[in-house]
């Protein structure tokens, strides 16, 4: 089963909100068995939109919309599917009476236009809307399925979950849905990855697994079609016992999510705190580890000492470290080392880390753009400090220091040791 997701919506083109129906969307059909190969975003034309049906029931067998489904005249999608399957649009009682409720319980006029949101196409199988007014359908005709959901994300959700699912499991009898396992990496980038695993990936019948990057971090996903969990689980497992032989080492969590919050899981199970202090990253550092719930346990705080008087006046790092004929500089391994070891003296933190470096857009101390320092102080044990030479724009610099603080964080809470 081939499926297209079509997004109603001039809104969508103009870039005023981001479509995250489709991406919720491919999910969810992915995991009933259902394989998504196209997505579509038309405005609210007409025309257009029948182009896009024409266009997609060439190469799909299903077919789900969202949007277009309220009660403006360029909410056209069911009149416009009505027209090309050549049906006309009838009332969803129950769906009606839910309009007339809403706007009786209000005390406000029901114009004529909002019954447009509980009309359906003939033939269709309404599907009500828990969280709006305008019904959704699905129904079959020669051979090609569609399904029409509305663009609010808090109706179409639900609706799909709930009545638009079981529609699509009733129709395609059964199916074996896909399961999938993520796994995320860090201290090793992707090319260097996928080569590790270049003959698995080469070789992948079932399951397949796919490399993807961002900045600082790599997902591998694994998925497979299986009639169980518990089915899909043994497949996967064998797949990820592989990967660990090759890359382990790197491995960081067999789920999506981000290395700051196996940062703060690995804290708070050693019953262990942190503290940073921060200048050419500004403060990303802090941000990342407190965007996790409940990271205030293990996360004792941290500073930006952008400027040297600040590095001086906060973390007490002598001037004559900083400035003057001869001094290291504040881009400095020593000053690295001295700034994680102070932070974590005056947060009273198990770790201190420090970054600093050049960011750019120009050099400093005479120094290049993408020199960085970074050091991580443990009490009782001697201060890790690395250099590192990046490249890239200014925000990349930053993103890709700190993601190498965590990778290293990480590995000095023990981490890796965990999959080998």
């Amino acid at each position: 089963m081939k499926a297209e997701i079509i997004a109603v919506g001039t809104e969508l083109l103009l870039g005023q909100i981001v479509n995250t129906n489709a991406q919720y969307l491919s999910r969810r059909l992915a995991e009933l068995g259902i394989d998504v190969y196209y997505q579509t975003v038309v405005g609210d034309n007409p025309l257009r939109i029948r182009d896009a049906v024409e266009t997609a029931r060439g190469r799909a067998d299903l077919l789900v919309f969202t949007g277009g489904l309220g009660p403006t005249q360029d909410d056209l999608t069911k009149d416009v599917l009505a027209d090309y399957l050549g049906r006309t649009l009838e009332y969803d009682e129950p769906s009606m009476r839910k309009i007339v409720d809403f706007f009786k319980s209000r005390g406000a006029h029901m114009v004529e236009s909002n019954k447009r949101q509980a009309a359906t196409i003939v033939g269709a199988t309404p599907l009500f809307n828990e969280a709006g007014l305008a019904v959704g359908n699905a129904l079959e005709a020669d051979g090609t399925r569609y399904m029409l959901l509305p663009g609010p994300p808090r109706e179409m959700k639900p609706m799909f979950d709930g009545v638009g699912a079981a529609w699509l499991l009733a129709e395609l009898g059964e199916t074996l849905p896909l399961f999938s396992r993520i796994l995320k990496f860090a201290g090793i980038g992707e090319s260097k990855l996928e080569d590790a695993l270049l003959d698995l990936i080469e070789g992948q019948t079932d399951p397949t697994i796919a490399p993807y990057a961002k900045e600082g971090e790599v997902a591998i996903r694994i998925s497979t079609k299986a009639t169980s969990a518990g089915e899909a689980n043994q497949t996967i497992d064998a797949a990820v016992e592989q990967i660990c032989q090759r890359a382990g080492e790197f491995m960081f969590a067999q789920e999506d999510i981000p290395l700051e919050e196996t940062i703060v899981r690995l804290l708070r199970a050693s019953k262990r705190t942190l503290a940073s202090a921060e200048s050419c990253t500004g403060g990303m550092f802090a941000e990342l580890v407190t965007n996790i719930p409940g990271s205030s346990g293990e996360f004792a705080g941290g500073v930006v000492t952008y400027t040297n008087v600040m590095k001086h006046q906060l973390l007490g790092i002598p001037m004559a470290q900083l400035e003057g004929e001869g001094a290291p500089g504040a881009i400095s391994e020593s000053t690295a080392a001295m700034m994680a070891e102070r932070v974590r003296e005056r947060a009273d933190a198990d770790f201190g880390i420090s970054i600093t470096g050049v960011a750019g857009p120009a050099e400093s101390e005479g120094k290049p753009v993408g020199l960085v320092y970074y050091a991580i102080a443990q009490q009782g044990k001697p201060t890790d400090v690395h250099t590192m030479h990046l490249g890239g724009s200014r925000d990349i610099i930053r993103v890709r220091a700190v993601k190498a603080v965590l990778y290293r964080l990480w590995l000095a809470l023990g981490g890796s040791e965990r999959n080998l």
